[in-house]
């Protein structure tokens, strides 16, 4: 991680154009309402079954979804369980707009 990005956060948008996993941790209905395209959805529950599909994606995975709190735990798991880069893309809209600058 450089300093640059320490102060301001990952750069989202080159993640996603090198390839990064976004995973959308809400409910299958909220996703239904509304998704960054090509995101993958996978609820903060159903993370332990999928654990090793995301592993295999061997790529930057960004996690989004609309409740901090999901999200959080949800990046927490990932990292715990030998996911290595694994970011906090916060709000689904707000990374679709920085993925789209």
């Amino acid at each position: 991680m450089s300093l640059l990005s320490f102060f301001t956060g990952p750069d989202f948008k080159k993640l996603y154009a090198e390839g990064a996993v976004i995973i959308d941790v809400r409910s299958v209905h909220e996703y239904d309402n509304g998704r960054i395209p090509g995101s993958f959805n996978i609820s903060q529950e159903r993370l332990p079954v999928s654990l090793e599909r995301i592993k295999h994606y061997n790529k930057p995975v960004i996690i989004c979804g609309t409740d901090s709190s999901r999200i959080n735990k949800a990046v927490r798991y990932l990292k715990n369980n030998g996911v290595k880069q694994v970011y906090n893309g916060g709000h689904w809209e707000k990374l679709l707009q920085k993925i789209r600058r």
